[in-house]
């Protein structure tokens, strides 16, 4: 079942999107070869907390952490870890925010030290990618029309989009109806109505876009060892258009 968010539960979850943005923020400053994704995971945890906030994934089906940290070919939920991270590798911070019972969610990518040209080129496709996504999220529009957008642009620039794993609802709980596909057909698909609250949330293949599991049945990575970033958003559908509610500027 599809829920609809009042004006209220919406200004509360905005509230959660930005303790989430600004904490990504602080991420940006961290981001640097050496550092290690489980004292990303720390930060988090501890900014959370003085801030009021819990980390709405941890504990979910027995998932460990604050963070999904996902490194170079890793898609989706790698877990933090005390290897430090190197120059030149790209990784994915991903968090879901619970701010007096309202969520947020929104993942984004980081280029460690210095990045040669692909891997920049991947983020900056990548991340372009979720807001031709997001400029289809309005009221009338369908979810077909939000995967189409996204895999038409990520294709043309000669990249892959994950299919495995999807956006999605989000409200008093981290995963809603509807799945929020990136790829697809317009005019095809769930109708956007007013008050939904979804993510978009692409994840973009240098390779081929199918993924393999690892052993710990949590990580997803790429099937040919390419390299994967992802743009999360959580956003609102609203009568003056999609509203972001983890905006980070």
């Amino acid at each position: 079942m599809i829920s609809r968010k009042s004006e209220r539960e919406i200004q509360a979850m905005h509230e959660a999107g930005k303790l989430l943005a600004s904490c990504h923020k602080e991420i940006a400053k961290m981001i640097k070869p050496g550092i290690t994704t489980m004292e990303i995971e720390r930060f988090v945890e501890k900014f959370l907390a003085e801030n009021g906030a819990t980390p709405e994934q941890k504990g979910y089906q027995g998932y460990k952490y604050a963070t999904c940290a996902s490194i170079n070919d890793e898609i989706c939920h790698g877990f933090p870890r005390e290897t430090p991270l190197k120059n030149g590798d790209i990784v994915t911070i991903d968090m879901v925010v619970n701010l007096h019972g309202a969520l947020a969610d929104s993942a984004w990518t980081y280029a460690v030290g210095e990045i040669d040209d692909e891997k920049k080129r991947l983020l900056e496709v990548t991340e372009k990618a979720l807001y031709k996504g997001i400029e289809q999220a309005v009221i009338g529009n369908r979810i077909g029309d939000i995967g189409h957008a996204i895999q038409s642009y990520v294709e043309g620039e000669h990249f892959s989009v994950v299919r495995d794993f999807t956006g999605h609802g989000i409200g008093d709980k981290m995963h809603e109806d509807p799945k929020i596909l990136h790829y697809g057909q317009p005019g095809k698909g769930v109708r956007l109505k007013e008050g939904m609250v979804i993510t978009i949330e692409p994840m973009v293949n240098i390779g081929a876009w199918q993924s393999k599991m690892d052993n710990n049945g949590w990580t997803a990575r790429t099937i040919d060892g390419s390299l994967s970033a992802q743009y999360e958003h959580t956003l609102a559908i609203t009568k003056n258009g999609p509203l972001i509610l983890t905006k980070q500027d």
